[in-house]
């Protein structure tokens, strides 16, 4: 009994550090800069598939299986996510609030859509499968190696959120905050709003992409289903419980989020028969709804928004 609740405990916090990943990439877009991006979920499918075709086995079935290291595969993944968010926001940054959330949110079910039919790169519905885990032949037992790969997990995250943090409260993060509360003023100071924009979206959606590949590498397989739209409306709520525009808040959100959907889920499968499950399952989307409401009508900027933040550096 205390073994399986360890392993489920370590399960549980390798997805919540990854989810954790995914706000601190959008913090970094909306958070700081202002970016009301709804395309979460395509740079997370990106990376996913950019990495598990970097390092998975050959298959006659699909494109990749280049075997090359699970490094190279993460360093592949945020680099192609990149790469898609740098010509994504190009043509999209130039749009404004809920029009450049309908572009990012087409973007996504493009990406999505395509890895679902473009089966000769993603092996379409059937996804790819036997994806390597890095540091897998350090433990002979299948807790010991999701252990090992959370600890991995930590010192990313970690790195993560300690170079996010100097970015943002670096002259470069000020520029954004200048932008995100008044754009006119910024350029009058010689700013150019969008270079800036196109960096934060760009490095923020790179974090997305690598938090895609850790999540690959640690489930084993990946199908164009683990990144529906419902995974950006996850990803939203946690960073707004949590605290938009603080590191610290979208860490926090990520993880307490994870847990509700997580008891929720357990909830449901405790109180209700087995055929109703598949319906009972859309209240855990009614619980998260109503959190998320309770949190804006008590704290409008999240648990640990930038406000406190802000307030606790200026009474020290």
């Amino acid at each position: 009994m205390i073994a399986d609740l360890g392993a489920y405990l370590v399960f549980f916090l390798v997805v919540a550090l990854y989810y954790a990943l995914l706000c601190l990439g959008l913090n970094l877009q909306w958070g700081v800069t202002g970016l009301f991006n709804v395309g979460v979920a395509g740079f997370v499918a990106v990376g996913a598939y950019a990495s598990a075709l970097l390092t998975g086995p050959g298959s006659p079935d699909h494109w990749g299986g280049l075997e090359l290291p699970v490094a190279v595969g993460w360093v592949g993944a945020a680099a192609l996510a990149g790469v898609c968010a740098l010509l994504v926001g190009a043509v999209t940054l130039r749009l404004r609030h809920d029009y450049l959330a309908i572009a990012t949110f087409g973007v996504a079910v493009t990406i999505q859509l395509v890895a679902l039919n473009f089966t000769k790169l993603t092996n379409g519905p059937f996804g790819i499968v036997q994806i390597p885990r890095p540091l897998a032949g350090w433990a002979r037992t299948p807790v010991g190696r999701n252990v090992l790969y959370l600890g991995l997990v930590v010192l990313v995250v970690t790195a993560i959120y300690v170079g996010l943090e100097r970015l943002v409260r670096s002259p470069w993060g000020r520029v954004l905050r200048g932008l995100r509360e008044d754009e006119a003023a910024a350029a009058a100071l010689g700013k150019s709003p969008a270079r800036y924009r196109l960096e934060a979206f760009v490095l923020g959606a790179m974090v997305m992409g690598l938090a895609g590949a850790i999540y690959a590498h640690f489930i084993g397989f990946v199908a164009p289903e683990d990144f529906l739209p419902i995974l950006t409306f996850q990803v939203w709520t946690m960073l707004v419980v949590g605290g938009s525009g603080s590191n610290r808040g979208a860490l926090v959100g990520g993880i307490l989020v994870w847990g509700l959907w997580s008891a929720s889920g357990a909830l449901v499968a405790t109180l209700l028969p087995q055929a109703m499950q598949a319906r009972g399952a859309a209240l855990q989307v009614v619980l998260i709804g109503i959190a998320l409401a309770a949190v804006l009508l008590c704290r409008p900027r999240g648990l640990l928004g930038e406000e406190a933040v802000v307030s606790r550096h200026v009474r020290t």
